[in-house]
């Protein structure tokens, strides 16, 4: 237990500038004190005490604003950074090394029994606002965009943006700052940017044929004038 308090504390460190020192960061990281009341429920929740399980995290819940199901696996080293309404389902499973921003939602797709909620690889980061929905797997080193909506399987080394989520790097070059999670590319972007130069093209070459119109035209009106005097 020792050993996972002390690779909490650390990953924070690890992943937040901010962090100035160990006191500081455990009396005042809402995600920290959630990951801990959720140690304790899940718990619990192995050994079938449901109740008391759920009112852990329910009080846990109102004092960090993120509700982690009891039920749910958490890994080694998760660090959840300004936490305000992430949300973790009970069938979730979450690996080692991940990175959870505010406003994540982790969930199921509707009423359906077993596994419903997603599995996250180890070294995943999950930008703010994203949601995660369904029972699949985000494969290992990948990212997810601020505010994508995921609804199918992510492979390993992937970025995912958009709603819904696109995979818009793969196997590709290394990411420079892995919690950047803000400057990834846009698919809908390059596609409006890629009908713009179309469309630029196509006003040119409509300029230049208008302009062969007009030369042919003014060159026939010249002769026909040039006619006319003789």
């Amino acid at each position: 237990m020792f050993r996972h308090l002390k690779s909490d504390v650390q990953a924070v460190f690890d992943n937040d500038p901010a962090a100035r020192s160990k006191f500081e960061v455990i009396f005042t990281y809402s995600g920290l004190h959630a990951i801990w009341a959720h140690r304790i429920a899940h718990a619990c929740y192995n050994r079938k005490w449901f109740t008391l399980a759920r009112i852990i995290s329910q009080v846990s819940r109102f004092f960090t604003g993120i509700e982690i199901h009891p039920g749910a696996k958490i890994g080694e080293r998760l660090f959840i950074d300004h936490g305000m309404g992430v949300v973790i389902g009970e069938t979730c499973v979450i690996g080692d090394d991940v990175v959870i921003y505010q406003g994540v939602t982790l969930g199921g797709t509707g009423k359906e029994k077993g596994k419903r909620h997603p599995t996250i690889g180890n070294n995943v980061v999950i930008g703010s606002g994203s949601k995660v929905l369904g029972s699949f797997r985000v494969g290992n080193n990948s990212n997810i965009g601020s505010n994508a909506v995921v609804l199918r399987e992510v492979p390993d080394n992937c970025t995912v943006v958009g709603n819904p989520g696109r995979i818009v790097k793969r196997n590709g070059e290394k990411v420079r700052d892995r919690l950047d999670h803000t400057q990834l590319p846009d698919p809908i972007i390059e596609m409006l940017r890629e009908m713009q130069n179309e469309v630029d093209r196509l006003k040119l070459a409509v300029e230049q044929q208008q302009k062969r119109l007009n030369d042919y035209a003014a060159k026939e009106n010249g002769q026909l004038d040039h006619n006319q005097e003789d």
